[in-house]
């Protein structure tokens, strides 16, 4: 047995993924056979924590995707059963990749519908939240809310101001405010990633409910953010989203509640006025911060 199989393909300890980056490769095939017995107790236990869960706090979009993608609670699932069930629903489908991706990337993904997808598992001893995504925060957090028509139409609308982002300073011939803009943009929309993609709430019926994919895959803080009295819950505001910093290595204390996803697309269209208007230029300083590479991808795509 070679040395990938005996390590599987564990959150930061997968020679496989180790491999495909030093190769610089981003977009990989999903090696099953490398998937260890300790990769897939951790998922059958992420699963048994996190059903009941879902079934309290989850809004029902999320739970009739979980039921249309037919995922086993026992298995890791292949990208390709996965996609089975899901392309014909919205024209999703998950694609597998090495870890992280450029934020371009990510996001115009989405545009194609192409969801950048995690492969590896986090230690079966070790199922708390952790800062890096992994499979199970990407197929049984993201994935679910991609089988609504609505939700991934968000996302497309949402990956399509990639793209506008990286144009639109391109007249500028000052280098160093190009520069400036870019960075601002970018933290505009990771900003707005983060408090709805990945940590939002909803008021399903008049009771709080959750959609954003790291609360789903966080066994204790899906409960917390639902129910813990000191954390903060307000009505979404774009100007107050696109300013607001965040940390990811702690609960958060912040949370935006929307009313619907019909309403969460309008917000994105708001979102494309205010990029489009220079509205976005400027947001306040702080995290997340946006590193050199990322505002890269993005200068060069408007060359």
């Amino acid at each position: 047995m070679n040395k990938n199989a005996l390590m599987g393909l564990t959150t930061t300890e997968a020679p496989f993924i180790e491999n495909a980056q030093s190769q610089g490769q981003i977009f990989i095939e999903q090696p099953y056979a490398l998937y260890s017995e300790d990769n897939q107790a951790a998922w059958r236990k992420l699963y048994a924590l996190l059903k009941p869960k879902w079934e309290r706090f989850a809004n029902q979009k999320f739970l009739q995707g979980i039921h249309s993608l037919c995922l086993d609670p026992n298995r890791i699932p292949t990208l390709e059963e996965v996609n089975a069930f899901l392309e014909p629903l919205t024209g999703f489908k998950a694609k597998a990749v090495s870890g992280y991706v450029p934020t371009f990337l990510f996001f115009d993904s989405l545009k194609r519908r192409e969801f950048p997808t995690t492969i590896t598992i986090r230690n079966s001893q070790s199922l708390r939240y952790l800062p890096e995504p992994d499979i199970f925060h990407d197929i049984a957090g993201h994935v679910p809310m991609h089988t609504d028509k609505i939700f991934a139409d968000v996302l497309v609308k949402f990956g399509a101001l990639a793209e506008i982002a990286a144009k639109r300073h391109a007249h500028l011939s000052n280098s160093e405010e190009k520069k400036e803009k870019t960075k601002s943009n970018i933290q505009a929309l990771a900003r707005f990633f983060w408090f709805t993609i990945e940590f939002g709430l909803m008021r399903e019926k008049e009771s709080l409910c959750v959609y954003g994919s790291g609360l789903l895959s966080s066994a204790d803080e899906i409960e917390h953010a639902v129910i813990a009295s000191e954390v903060q819950r307000h009505p979404f505001q774009l100007e107050w989203v696109v300013n607001q910093s965040f940390e990811i290595d702690r609960f958060q204390p912040l949370l935006f509640v929307v009313e619907s996803f019909e309403h969460l697309y309008r917000e994105v269209e708001r979102l494309e006025e205010w990029l489009l208007s220079g509205k976005l230029d400027h947001v306040s300083a702080g995290e997340p911060a946006i590193s050199e590479e990322d505002v890269q991808v993005f200068l060069r795509r408007s060359e």
